[in-house]
């Protein structure tokens, strides 16, 4: 066979595979990926909540403008209450952002030692949590230290535990997914145990020292380390598709920073001075450089969220919508809604 034959080959065996990928691909997904981009973000986030979501929050920041705040559907199913950009949302796992700012700057202080062990940090856990004496506090912030998930233990949604200690013993004198440092894993333990050491370090709440060292000089008076701290009536509702129940009432305690809240313009500041280097000083951005990403996405039972600076355009695109479901699909949907959404800019900014 010559090796023009082999690449024809090859390139029909090609599109065969993709063909018959489509046919296990949700139709909502290929609809949504291929319909054509719409004029405006507005329009976008309208043909978002077309897909099934109840209500969605867009806040884009783009240097030299204005902030501009998009919003559509439903903030309250119960009250037909529409969606307000400037609600307050449970923002999740983008919470471990925040815990990782504090590290960078603990490290820097040296109150922190990013080479120490979990050992060193909590001596009663040697034995309990496997290769506890080589999980250095870097690999813990990096999701490489090998400690299961606790979320991932079977029944965990049904019945979340209520405090720090009961979510940890879902875990201890379990094996290890893998030697620390051998390959990467996300796992909310890990930032458990993150906010334990830092807690234990300064003798009180981490939760205290995010709101003295980041809330409060960048002015966020709109995000709170616990729902219970904010208005719940301005928090937006949440949905979990075949249920009825109001997420906001439930899941409030699941973890590290689980239950953080904020308005999607406080999460867009302080996602540009984490990008900018306005909120750490050099040594602290490059400690946080070395151990954390600057974007993350935020998922809990009725809400998700997506936080990220694109440096191509200058611009923090933020997003919230308040509908998941059990399959996934609904993130994957958000996803491409966050792109579409970047793309607008995109071509906008270049139009322009």
């Amino acid at each position: 066979m010559t090796k023009k034959q082999i690449t024809r080959l090859l390139r029909i065996v090609f599109i065969t595979a993709s063909i018959t990928s489509l046919f296990f691909v949700p139709w909502i997904l290929v609809k949504a990926w291929i319909l054509p981009l719409p004029e405006t973000v507005q329009e976008q986030v309208n043909e978002t909540i077309g897909h099934g979501f109840d209500g969605m929050i867009v806040y884009v920041d783009e240097a030299g403008k204005s902030p501009s705040f998009y919003s559509a559907g439903l903030k309250s199913r119960k009250n037909k209450v529409p969606a307000d950009a400037e609600s307050l949302f449970k923002i999740a796992s983008i919470s471990k952002l925040y815990v990782a700012v504090a590290v960078a700057k603990l490290a820097n202080d040296q109150r922190l030692n990013l080479e120490k062990t979990l050992v060193d940090y909590i001596p009663t856990l040697k034995g309990r949590i496997a290769h506890a004496d080589k999980i250095s506090l870097k690999l813990l912030v990096q999701h490489r230290s090998g400690i299961p998930n606790f979320t991932d233990h079977p029944g965990y949604w049904e019945k979340p535990p209520e405090t720090s200690e009961q979510r940890l013993d879902l875990i201890l004198d379990k094996s290890a997914d893998f030697e620390p440092g051998e390959e990467y894993s996300y796992s909310n333990t890990n930032f458990l145990l993150i906010g334990e050491i830092i807690d234990k370090v300064l003798g009180y709440s981490h939760r205290e020292f995010i709101k003295q060292e980041i809330l409060i000089p960048l002015g966020l008076n709109n995000t709170y380390s616990v729902i219970s701290e904010a208005d719940i009536n301005e928090v937006a509702s949440g949905y979990y598709v075949g249920y009825e129940a109001d997420m906001k009432f439930t899941y409030n305690s699941v973890g590290i920073s689980g239950s953080m809240v904020a308005t999607a313009q406080d999460v867009g500041i302080f996602l540009r001075a984490l990008n900018d280097g306005s909120l750490l000083n050099e040594n602290e951005q490059a400690i946080y450089s070395s151990i954390y990403v600057f974007k993350h996405g935020g998922l809990l039972p009725g809400y998700q969220s997506l936080a990220e600076y694109h440096t191509d355009i200058d611009t923090v695109v933020i997003q919230f919508l308040n509908t998941t479901d059990f399959d996934g699909y609904q993130w994957n949907l958000s996803q491409i809604s966050y792109n579409r959404i970047v793309k607008i800019i995109r071509r906008d900014q270049a139009d322009n």
